[in-house]
This record gives C-alpha cells, structure tokens and sequence, in this order.
C-alpha cells in the first residue's frame, strides 16, 4: 500500500522575538521539528527542511511528510523462563502481568520465543506498533522543538481565559499546521492550529493571510504580508541593498556579519536608506563614531575606497514609504546627540594628560583578592620590562614600562566610561595628543590584542611587551586565587588571554622561553600564588595543542612536536612541518614504531646506564652496525638541528631503519651480562635521544 506524502508547514506567530538569539531560534525550531518527525516515521531521510525565522515568527516547511507512519515489527524482552513460565510450562502470573503492561494477553503466549540472552534462557515476544498519526507526530515534535529553544529567559503570561499561564520566550499569538492543504489538529501554548496567520504590521495588503497550502507560505506573506519570511533570503536582500546604496555614493558598508544578523531580525521588509550626519563630528575618532552607529542605532556606517570613515551612513527601515524623507531626517535627528555626547567627551577627556589620570587607578578595585587597577599595572610594568630587556634593550626596556603605566589610565576617561569597548583605543589617541611617540601610543592600544580569534597583533616589539605582560598577569593573577575557568564558563576570558599568548610568541616568532616567561609572572604576586604556576603551564599547553591543531596539523602531528618541550614556542611551526615531512618517508612507521619500543624498554629498565656506548662490548654485529650507524647520522642530524633545518635533521634519522630493525631481529637488550645490557640500554639511550630532538616520534604511532 503505498503512502501519500504531502509537504508540511508550521508557523508559531509571536510578539517580536530578542533579535540577537532570532537566527538560533529559527535554526532550532526547524531542525529539532523536523528530526523529531523523522523519528517518529513521519519524515524520510530525503524530506527537506527550510526555516523561516522572522522578528514575530518561527516556521518550518518539511517536504515529504507521511499522513501516517508506517506500523513497526517490535521484539519485546520479557523475562527469565525460568520466572515466566512454571514447571508445567503455564504462564506465571509475572508473564501474564507484563504482556497486559504492553497491550497484550494470553493469545500470544503460543508465539513467545526463548532465546539465549547472556547466560540465562529468556522470553521475547513479537509484536507490532502501530505508526504514529501525523496530528500526534506532530504535536509531540512540535512540544519538544519548543522545549528545546535555545532561550536563556522565558516569560511567563495569561491565556484569554483570564486563569491558564504558560511559559514562552515571548508571548504567542497564532499557531499554523498545514500539511499539504489540511490543517493539523494540534496544541501549542493555549493555541489551536488553522490556517490564517499575519503579514506587515503597516504595510501587508491583507490584515489576516489565509494560507492555501503549505507550499504557498512564503510566497503569501511576502505578495499578501509584505513580509520576507526566510532569514535568509531577507540577509541577502538587505546586503544587496546596502551595496547598491553604498556604491551610488562610491563608497561601501562597514562590514559586520552580527550587526547584519541583528538588523535582519529587528526587520520583515527592509528598505535600505541613505543618511548623514555633520562634517564636524569627523574630529571624533571614527572608532568612537562606528561604535555609536552600529551599537545604539544598528546603522550602517559608510566608508571611503581607503577604509576611512565618511559623514554618511546607512539606515534599514522596515517601511516603505512613497516619500522617505521623514524617516530619513528622524534618523538623522535621532544619531545627532549621541554623536555630540561623542564629541564632547573627546573634548573633555583631551583637557588632562593622560598620565595625570594614572594615580587615580589606585581607587579603582581590580579583584577584591588581587587589589586595586593601581597594583596591577605595577605588576604589568614589572613584567613589561623583563620582557622587553629580552627583546631588546635598556631603552626598549624603558618604552615598555612608559606604555604599561599608561595602558589602563584610559578607564578614568568620560569616553570609556560611556563605551567600555574602546578602552585601549582612546588611550592611544590621548597618548598621541598629548604628544607622545607613537611607539608608546600604538603599545597603549595594541595591548589588549589580539582581543579575538583571527584579530591583528601589536604593531611594534613595544606594544608586544605589554601585550604579553597583560595577559601574563592575568592568566598568573587570576589562577592563583583559584579562577579558573571550567566547563564552558569562562567569565574572565583566560581561554582568549592564553591564546593570546600563543599567537604572539608563535606569529611574531618571539625568542622567549615559554616556562621562563609563567615563571616571571608568577614572580610579582604572593608566594601562595607560586601553587598555581604549573595550572597555568598546562592550561597554555592545552591551549597550544587546539591552536597547532586549527592550523591543520593533526593530532598525531601536534602531540609529537609538543612532546618535544622546545623552550621557545615560535620553534613549532617549524618543528610540525619536518614532522610531517618526515611521516611521509616510507621509512617513518618503522622508524616510529622502534622508537616507542626503545622509550618503553629504558622506562621500565631497573639497572642504571648511561647515553653511551663502549664499543668493546658491541659483540653482536647487529648491535656494532646500529652503533656504526649512529655515529655516522648523529653528527649530520645534530648539525641540521642546531642551524635550525628540522626537516633535514628529522630525514637524516632515514638511514637507521635498517640497522634498528636487524637490532631489534637479533639482539637481546637485557643480556644476563650485567656490563653487556647496561650497554646495549645506553645504546639504545643515545638512539632515543638522537631521534627525539625534533619532536618525540612514538606519538606517531597510531
């Protein structure tokens, strides 16, 4: 009997959704609906899921949806026949009990099987499950895609009947379940399934759409609705609006996917609209000016072929008027005193040096364990010198220290007190007013980079010092008082501080010894801090390996060269290539697969032995060959190892296959001559050394 599939469409119409979770919510009502249907039978691997996510709807449409599911062939295990079934083969009592339990009675007992399950005979019995209907499919999909809606806050509201309260991330007003040109009977929050949902509060042509069919949904409500129901298509579309309106000027949008997804969501029909402010709020730094637009207005701000900001800037209006003046000069009148509060806290703040503001940070508390943003930037000063007397010199020395005493003296200031986000950034506009090097002022801003993933790093050795000193402290400061982050909660950002690190000394290849550096920050704060330096190295390893791996290397690759402990980690970009270089040698597998057995054989030595070798005692030829061999590689594998050509020195270990092979065919390691197998272990002692300065080669072993 063949099934009749029809395509399925589910609306839930709401109050306007938070516009920064909509994309998630729409994402998850779909999915969690349609694999919730395919579970149930109802839904084939085949069937197509589109979402539709919109400020006051979620919807799903799911194509190839059966009216019924298909019926099961279920086995039941019952139990023991030993506890079923009595001496005279009858049902017992517990038998009888546990088929009623599942819908059946003593007609089957003829048909019970007995099988071998572990060691005891046990009862199974055959029977079928009828499919599930499409309106209890449904509903059940329905409940648990609401469940589970990725909503931190829900609100609780009254129904119409004054006494029922649900709970729903906003309230709903309207519910659609249409499959084919059917209505499913279903319940969600209060409400009854149909078929009529609603458009554009403004500008639908039709107050009340009365859907046809699942498969005319998006078409309806954007001819019917003036609304574009897919996220999607309405992202696209508000992009292809901006560019258009962007390139009439000869200029382009700033580019920001989550200011695109938030405007994308606060609008079902957008209208894309040119705007300006006044030339002379150009003064203010264009980051202050950027972050006013898109954080309090989600506008577009609009930028010149060389990336500088301009005094135009675009608005999505989610109406469209004939004439679009009004709501040009609204938003325009609108952004004019945000930018003056801008401009006249650059003002203000310009009338103090900056360093006049440094005292005050010793009122402001840091952490109520770890004192004031005063000690701190000691703190950070202390490590800022030690690094850059590293990198440099005296005089480097003394820039970093000038940048760390400034570096926080921007929190004091009225700008970032009204947009935290540009701590750092004003301060290096204020260092430069106040007529500092850009040296020190681009170190001021660049100290807090790389604030993300993929964002750029200091600009110059001086800005580098801090930037490490920064989160060195932190990273030291904040473990050693037991924040440490667990699970995904990481309120203090120590993931984002360790890679920080890492990028620094990898990228700006960095000649700094990774454990000296923890050491060193470990050093300005109290000694009971001293018990969390080893938390802090391992969390930068942990760290170190996901970041090696994102680069591409794999897990076999990256655990090999960490393994290794080379002090400075700039090493490993390098150190990974030969690595992986070497593995596609033909000798490799042999190669790492001897180099394990010979870790293994002087872990578990019990008699002591030194990394050389007598040659008076080689009295196998297999073991005289090995020790010929390495005297004949070492040297040119050591040398390609300290000039630094990893892939040469790791190649060089080529040769020494065959003669490891025949000593391991032929010789026996723990002779019964004490003198003999204290040699032939510092034989293979020298070997493991030799191979193991690039990078440990048993980690390759899969």
């Amino acid at each position: 009997m063949s099934v009749v599939k029809k395509n399925l469409l589910v609306e839930l119409f709401v109050e306007e959704l938070p516009p920064k979770a909509l994309k998630k919510l729409g994402e998850s009502f779909a999915s969690v609906l349609a694999d919730g249907l395919e579970v149930q039978g109802l839904a084939g691997t085949d069937s197509v899921v589109s979402a539709f996510a919109s400020p006051r709807r979620l919807a799903v449409h799911v194509s190839d949806i059966a009216a019924r599911a298909a019926d099961k062939a279920v086995s039941h295990k019952l139990m023991p026949a030993s506890v079923g079934l009595g001496a005279d083969g009858r049902a017992t009592p517990a038998l009888l009990k546990k088929l009623a339990a599942l819908g059946l009675d003593a007609t089957v007992l003829p048909t019970l099987k007995r099988q071998i399950d572990g060691k005891a005979e046990t009862l199974f019995v055959d029977s079928t499950v009828e499919g599930a209907t499409l309106a209890q499919g449904l509903q059940k999909a329905v409940d648990d895609a609401i469940a589970k809606l990725p909503i931190q806050k829900v609100m609780q509201y009254q129904l119409d009947d004054g006494w029922t309260s649900v709970k729903f991330v906003r309230p709903a007003h309207g519910l659609v379940a249409l499959h084919g040109g059917d209505v499913v009977p279903i319940d969600v929050l209060g409400l009854r399934a149909g078929r009529t949902t609603q458009g554009h509060r403004f500008e639908a042509a039709k107050p009340v759409i009365d859907l046809r069919d699942a498969d005319s949904y998006a078409d309806q409500l954007r001819d019917d609705g003036a609304v574009i129901a897919s996220f999607d298509e309405r992202r696209a579309e508000i992009v292809r609006q901006l560019q258009a309106a962007a390139a009439k000027q000869g200029l382009k949008p700033i580019d920001d996917d989550a200011l695109l997804d938030e405007v994308t969501a606060l609008v079902e029909r957008p209208n894309v609209l040119l705007c300006r402010f006044e030339r002379e709020f150009l003064e203010v730094p264009p980051e202050c000016l950027i972050l006013t637009m898109k954080a309090n207005q989600k506008y577009f701000p609009l930028l010149d072929a060389a990336g500088k900001l301009t005094h135009q800037f675009l608005i999505v209006s989610n109406i469209r008027p004939a004439d679009a003046s009004r709501v040009i000069e609204g938003n325009e009148r609108v952004v004019r005193p945000r930018l003056a509060d801008a401009k006249f806290f650059f003002d203000q703040d310009r009338k103090r040096p900056l360093a006049s503001r440094v005292a005050g940070l010793a009122k402001v508390v840091y952490h109520n364990k770890l004192g004031t943003q005063g000690e701190r930037v000691e703190r950070v000063r202390s490590l800022a010198r030690t690094i850059a007397q590293q990198l440099g010199d005296d005089a480097l020395a003394q820039r970093a220290d000038q940048a760390a005493m400034l570096a926080k003296a921007d929190l004091l200031t009225d700008m970032v007190g009204e947009f935290p986000e540009l701590q750092g950034v004003m301060g290096g506009y204020y260092a430069k007013h106040d007529g500092l090097a850009d040296d020190i002022a681009f170190a001021i801003e660049d100290h807090y980079k790389p604030r993300f993933a993929g964002d750029e790093l200091p600009r110059n050795t001086t800005g580098v010092a801090v930037a490490l000193a920064d989160k060195l402290e932190t990273l030291a400061g904040l473990f050693g008082i037991g924040q440490v982050p667990t699970g995904d909660k990481d309120p203090f950002a120590l993931r984002r501080h360790a890679l920080g690190v890492i990028r620094l000394l990898i990228e700006r290849e960095l000649p700094l010894d990774a454990q000296q550096l923890i050491a060193d920050a470990f050093k300005a704060f109290p000694s009971t801090h001293g018990q969390a330096q080893a938390e802090v190295a391992f969390f930068l390893r942990e760290r170190l390996s996901g970041y090696l791996r994102e680069a591409g290397y794999s897990v076999q690759e990256v655990e090999a060269a960490i393994e290794a402990r080379p002090a400075q980690w700039r090493e490993f970009p390098k150190r990974l290539a030969a690595v992986r270089a070497f593995v596609a040698l033909p000798e490799a597998a042999s190669l790492a697969a001897a180099n394990k057995r010979v870790g293994n054989i002087l872990k578990k030595s019990d008699v002591g032995f030194e990394a050389k070798v007598d040659a008076a005692l080689l009295n196998e030829p297999a073991e005289a060959a090995l020790s010929e061999a390495l005297v004949a590689v070492k040297p040119r594998a050591d040398a390609a190892f300290e000039r630094g050509d990893y892939s040469a020195s790791l190649q060089a270990l080529a040769a020494l296959k065959a003669p490891v092979d025949a000593f391991f065919d032929s010789v026996m390691v723990n002779a019964d001559d004490p003198a003999l197998r204290a040699n032939r272990l510092g034989l293979l002692a020298t070997l493991h050394a030799a191979m193991n300065r690039v990078a440990d080669l048993s980690k390759l072993v899969t």
